[in-house]
């Protein structure tokens, strides 16, 4: 059974468009259908509401966060869309950088090689 938490979902939909944007999040929920719209709200209630909602953690230090373990697992698509993220959020592009020594060192050379190679796609435009 699906339980579903209207305000966690607010608080998160919130957070979500302020990092990734509203035009991605609206997108994505309007393409959402009975299949996979509850996974669409579940993940934006636990995620962006419960996990980025408590004010514990900045915003910044989330999305660095969020780089170095979405890096390590190699889901170099949610990678991207995480990094966009980070710039919204205040991450800097030495930062960036910084992150990605640290997955090379811990995950291995050929993962932060991808990395980079993400963040090319997605800083290239600002250079």
């Amino acid at each position: 059974m699906y339980v579903f938490d209207e305000d966690l979902f607010l608080k998160g939909l919130e957070q979500r468009k302020s990092t990734l944007g509203a035009d991605y999040v609206e997108k994505s929920l309007d393409a959402a259908d009975d299949f996979n719209r509850p996974f669409q709200e579940a993940m934006t209630a636990w995620c962006w509401g419960f996990g980025w909602g408590d004010d514990v953690i900045d915003a910044k230090t989330r999305s660095m966060m969020n780089l170095a373990m979405i890096g390590a697992l190699g889901k170099m698509h949610e990678w991207e869309l995480h990094l966009r993220g980070a710039i919204n959020n205040g991450v800097s592009k030495e930062e960036i950088r910084a992150i990605i020594h640290v997955i090379a060192i811990y995950c291995g050379v050929p993962q932060g090689i991808e990395c980079f190679r993400s963040a090319r796609k997605v800083l290239e435009p600002e250079t």
